[in-house]
């Protein structure tokens, strides 16, 4: 059994998340959850605790990742309590293939790239110094196999590709990260997953470069399309194309087999986030890829072409920065 650690989690009140939190509180480690709002927070402790038999929830933060200010004050607020983290997983994350126009965050950047990159970015960048004093760090960010193009779902519509970054340019607010006029909700998640797999290698490099490697672990759950959730990951989808948002999953889950269930995908991050076979310091990049209807292998892989690109990671690193209002140059 992996050592007791202290673990702050985004998304951990619903789909992978959460089931990735209910295996991490019936081990006995620490856990942070951190929500958009403090219902939220409150409910997804109580839930957690309740299906891992627990008598106390574990503790709650309110960051709203599509809000910098409010990503800004959580991350004070835990700077404040200075308790060190073990292991930092940034998993939320959402979707809204096939609407037709974009929404945005509360400043006014594409809701995707914002929430799924943006977000994260900023909380990792503030809390580099509790991470660091962390007994064996550790980050963990979610990413998805759709990053990369030669990939089965890659491949199908628009494709993942960030060009020069110029949609990037502060003040003018984020649409499509490669600066097209053209919105395409699919391609904006794609990319903001391209984003996230950039950033972690980035983040590896920089702590290489100052001596103080640790492991950054990028990371595809598979496809998970859980049968009944009304909320999550999918709600926004739903929202725009409910009826395709349908017939895809149950073709996908119950026809084809291509699915992997969230709780077994909860089991593979709580993984990611404790075991020591995952403890080798520097970037990886991990895919649970299908083999055959119903079956996953789960394995360190290399990412696409463009996830490797470490001139395009450094560049995305700077501009995000820019975007966020912090120093380029941490951690």
């Amino acid at each position: 059994m992996a050592a007791t650690r202290h673990i702050l989690l985004t998304g951990g009140n619903s789909g992978i998340g959460f089931e990735a939190a209910v295996v991490l509180c019936r081990a006995g480690h620490q856990l942070t959850l951190l929500c958009r709002d403090p219902a939220t927070a409150e409910e997804a402790g109580r839930r957690v605790a309740e299906r891992a038999g627990l008598g106390t929830p574990p503790a709650a933060e309110v960051c709203d990742l599509g809000d910098l200010d409010s990503v800004q004050a959580c991350a004070a607020a835990l700077l404040a309590q200075a308790t060190p983290i073990d292991t930092l997983v940034l998993n939320a994350g959402l979707q809204y293939a096939g609407a037709s126009e974009p929404r945005r965050t509360a400043q006014g950047h594409e809701l995707s790239f914002g929430v799924n990159h943006l977000g994260h970015f900023l909380l990792a960048h503030q809390l580099q110094p509790l991470l660091a004093a962390g007994r064996s760090p550790r980050l963990v960010v979610t990413a998805s196999e759709v990053h990369d193009p030669a990939t089965a779902g890659g491949k199908v519509g628009a494709q993942a590709g960030l060009g020069a970054l110029a949609g990037l340019q502060p003040g003018q607010g984020t649409t499509m990260v490669n600066g097209t006029d053209r919105f395409n909700a699919d391609k904006a998640y794609k990319d903001s997953k391209l984003c996230n797999v950039l950033f972690a290698r980035e983040f590896a490099r920089r702590l290489e470069a100052q001596g103080t490697p640790y492991p950054v672990i990028a990371w595809s759950p598979g496809l998970v399309i859980p049968p009944t959730s009304e909320g999550g990951f999918w709600r926004y989808s739903r929202q725009s194309n409910e009826l395709g948002q349908r017939l895809f999953a149950l073709a996908a889950r119950s026809i084809l087999r291509l699915t992997e269930s969230v709780e077994n995908a909860g089991a593979l991050l709580a993984a990611l986030a404790v075991d020591d076979t995952y403890a080798a310091g520097g970037f990886s990049y991990h895919c649970n890829r299908v083999t055959a209807p119903g079956r996953h292998v789960f394995e360190a892989t290399a990412t696409s072409s463009e996830g490797q690109d470490p001139d395009l990671a450094c560049r995305l690193w700077e501009a995000s920065a820019a975007l966020v209002g912090v120093k380029a140059d941490q951690p």
